[in-house]
């Protein structure tokens, strides 16, 4: 086990793990987010006529976003993801269509506004969180939003891109291949270090899946380049937990030269290249 993934799991289990980890991710409690009143009116009125097709697609209107802010489908039903990328399908399937309905009619209006007001989960907040923190430079590095800056200067930096501009650029500098986007680029001593970061705040399931992504990209071998790089993987939340767990097996059976740590940890590893 690397010495930082041993540190971050001390710091997990024996300090203010979570008082720090909110300057990183400053979660809050999610606001409900409520149809617009046109909406709602226009949602009854279908709802009285009994208008199918056109309840549906105002529904998956406010799923795309088309009216601002997204909004859930007020049922889950696995045939609403199939409607929603194939608008033509409502046309073709009625008796789908009318299953799906009868659903929303027996809900009702209140019913309907509930579900599709729900806060977004919180977990969608994580990426722009850590992409915030890093814009304030708390890591003691100069941050640049564009590759060109970036690679002009001649100090220690961090390129806070998307994670597809990452992406190409470690691909065109780095011998990085995999079809991933990148979290975190930053160049400390002439040293390029890059990889993903992951909040994982429960076990099993989709979670589990999210540590494998990180992992993956830590894994995946890169092309010969000019360049020396350092991949890590910035994982926090309930993965440092001592347990039986599947995700603390995983992290602390890989060898001393995986670099797993928390971002609290972050700005020290920086400073030790």
């Amino acid at each position: 086990m690397n010495i930082w993934t041993n540190r971050s799991i001390e710091l997990a289990n024996q300090y203010d793990y979570l008082d720090q980890l909110f300057k990183i991710y400053p979660l809050s409690a999610n606001e409900k987010r409520n149809l617009s009143e046109d909406v709602a009116n226009r949602l009854q009125e279908l709802l009285d006529k009994r208008d199918s097709k056109a309840l549906i697609n105002l529904l998956l209107d406010q799923v795309k976003g088309k009216n601002g802010e997204t909004h859930p489908f007020p049922i889950k039903y696995s045939y609403v993801s199939y409607l929603k990328n194939d608008r033509s399908a409502i046309e073709r399937n009625p008796k789908t269509v009318e299953r799906i309905a009868s659903y929303l009619y027996e809900m009702g209006l209140n019913g309907i506004l509930e579900k599709t007001s729900a806060p977004k989960e919180s977990n969608r907040q994580m990426g722009p969180l850590f992409k915030n923190y890093i814009d304030k430079e708390t890591l003691g590095l100069k941050v640049f939003k564009d590759e060109v800056s970036f690679m002009n200067y001649d100090g220690d930096a961090i390129y806070n891109c998307s994670d597809a501009q990452g992406e190409k650029f470690a691909k065109a500098y780095l011998g990085y291949n995999r079809e991933k986007g990148l979290d975190f680029i930053a160049r400390v001593n002439n040293v390029f270090v890059i990889g993903e970061t992951k909040f994982l705040t429960d076990f099993g399931g989709h979670q589990d899946a999210q540590l494998n992504d990180a992992i993956d990209t830590l894994n995946t071998p890169l092309e010969p380049t000019s360049f020396y790089v350092q991949k890590i993987a910035i994982i926090d939340g309930v993965a440092y937990i001592k347990s039986n767990s599947k995700m603390y097996t995983q992290i602390t059976h890989y060898p001393d030269n995986a670099v797993i740590l928390s971002a609290c940890l972050l700005r020290e590893f920086l400073g030790s290249i």
